[in-house]
């Protein structure tokens, strides 16, 4: 009788006892990447790419299946995710692994916003983009803009306002679309040269290029994992010279496809960390990915040996007149100071304090955008919100990040070190301000 009691009483414990916390970082990891597959089911721009396993693609939903959002159980697997992150115990972790368990914490933040707003929750713009990218960009006043736009007045010939005169000026550079593919895979094979002499790629790593129209974006690398990228070129608007460099390493060398291609190789074939076999759009990653790539046009292309550069080669191909290169970028220069200006446009707009009128207009006098372009990128604020300062925020950071630790551009090597430190591990935003 009492054995038969005790065996019914540790059965009784076992039974109502909790539910085993996970406390492994990869089965954490296999969660998460599930779980943003299948909310990419509802949302097709959750899921920037994937290259992990077939069989954890969630089957494709009917539009009807689409229209029955479940959010309140995707939060409470998010909730779940976030509970078993908490069970992981960082003193025993290596350096490596603390990197590793705040950036997937991060992540799951990230996801779990992104629900929320799937379901129609709304914040305002800096409580998203701290949320989505852990970063909140400057706010800067329309007086900072106004005193650049008055040297810029000084520089450019003519006497109508500024973006008027800007458009007139830069029309002379503008790339003839015949000219196009020669000219950008040119330059991208250049990026790629100059990027190889620092970074070992693997080697059958490869690219295409395809020529597009009808996108919000002016390029974007959709990355198939396995060391292979498409890299997409909007022609809807002109293509500037300058921007055959700019595209070439944003999205090429050492940009995008560089840096999918180390977080493939480092984190996720050699240590088997899946949560790198998923591109979440709307996270940190994509503040790190933006301000990279943009950070490494001047990384690849530094001081004067872009200008060098160009003039010998681009310009040519382009049939333009290399002689004016010096001038054209002088104004190009000081027309870079005012990148941060669409950011405080995106946030007056995303807080309901302008108008979409108010909008492109500030986009077309202060960010010196042409009315098509300035239309474009409305059409990008309106899906992407908070992700604009990705790219001129995540660039400031990057840089203030590398050249505080002595990569600057007299000390190629060093920069090239950081830099490349930087896109083959599992940096956070945060991180970058320390």
């Amino acid at each position: 009788m009492y054995k038969s009691s005790l065996f019914i009483v540790i059965i009784l414990m076992v039974s109502c006892s909790p539910q085993k916390k996970i406390t492994d970082m990869d089965s954490i990891a296999e969660k998460f990447v599930k779980l943003v597959l299948r909310v990419g089911q509802y949302n097709s721009a959750v899921v920037d790419a994937y290259y992990g396993p077939e069989e954890w693609k969630p089957v494709e939903l009917t539009e009807k299946q689409k229209s029955n959002f479940p959010a309140d159980d995707f939060i409470s697997q998010v909730e779940e995710l976030q509970n078993d992150l908490t069970y992981i115990e960082s003193a025993k972790l290596s350096d490596e692994g603390k990197m590793r368990k705040i950036f997937l914490s991060k992540q799951v933040t990230a996801i779990k916003t992104r629900i929320e707003m799937i379901a129609g929750k709304k914040y305002n713009f800096d409580e998203e983009s701290k949320l989505l990218y852990d970063g909140i960009a400057p706010h800067l006043e329309q007086k900072h803009f106004a005193e650049i736009l008055s040297e810029l007045d000084n520089l450019l010939p003519g006497k109508e306002d500024v973006a008027k005169r800007f458009e007139d000026y830069r029309n002379q550079f503008i790339i003839p679309i015949e000219k196009l593919d020669t000219v950008f895979m040119t330059a991208i094979e250049e990026g790629r040269k100059r990027t190889l002499k620092y970074i070992p790629l693997p080697e059958k790593e490869n690219f295409v290029v395809e020529y597009v129209k009808n996108k919000s974006w002016g390029a974007y690398n959709w990355y198939k994992g396995n060391s292979f990228s498409v890299i997409q070129v909007n022609t809807d608007l002109p293509v500037y010279i300058d921007r055959a460099v700019d595209l070439a390493c944003h999205e090429g060398y050492p940009g995008h496809h560089v840096y999918n291609m180390l977080l493939e190789k480092n984190l996720l074939k050699e240590r088997k960390w899946m949560e790198f076999s998923i591109y979440p759009l709307f996270s940190p990653t994509s503040l790190i990915a933006e301000g990279t790539a943009n950070y490494g046009i001047n990384v690849a292309f530094p001081g004067e040996e872009r200008i060098k550069y160009e003039k010998e080669y681009l310009f040519p191909l382009a049939g333009l007149d290399a002689t004016k290169a010096e001038e054209y970028y002088e104004i190009l220069h000081l027309v870079e100071k005012l990148n941060f200006a669409r950011n405080e446009a995106s946030r007056k707009y995303y807080d309901d304090e302008f108008t979409k009128d108010e909008l492109q207009n500030w986009l077309v006098k202060y960010c010196l955008y042409t009315p098509n372009k300035a239309a474009k990128s409305v059409d990008f604020i309106d899906y992407y919100g908070s992700y604009v300062i990705n790219y001129n925020y995540g660039q400031q950071l990057v840089k203030d990040y590398v050249e505080s630790r002595g990569g600057t551009k007299d000390n190629h090597e060093k920069r090239w070190e950081i830099f490349t430190d930087l896109i083959s591990r599992p940096y956070t935003p945060a991180d970058l301000k320390n």
